[in-house]
């Protein structure tokens, strides 16, 4: 039992090393900012004003 929780917190660790690895490569490369202005312009599509 011991075995398995083990196996489990591990590959949750490494996901989660992997998921932060990813965030930082992509606001390295500047897509942070790709990422907001899409999101403002579905936003203004939405409300009716773009």
């Amino acid at each position: 039992m011991y075995r398995n929780i083990f196996k489990s917190r591990v590959l949750s660790v490494a996901l989660v090393a992997l998921g932060v690895a990813m965030m930082y490569i992509g606001a390295q490369r500047g897509e942070v900012l790709i990422v907001l202005n899409k999101a403002i312009k579905v936003c203004m599509e939405c409300i009716g004003i773009g």
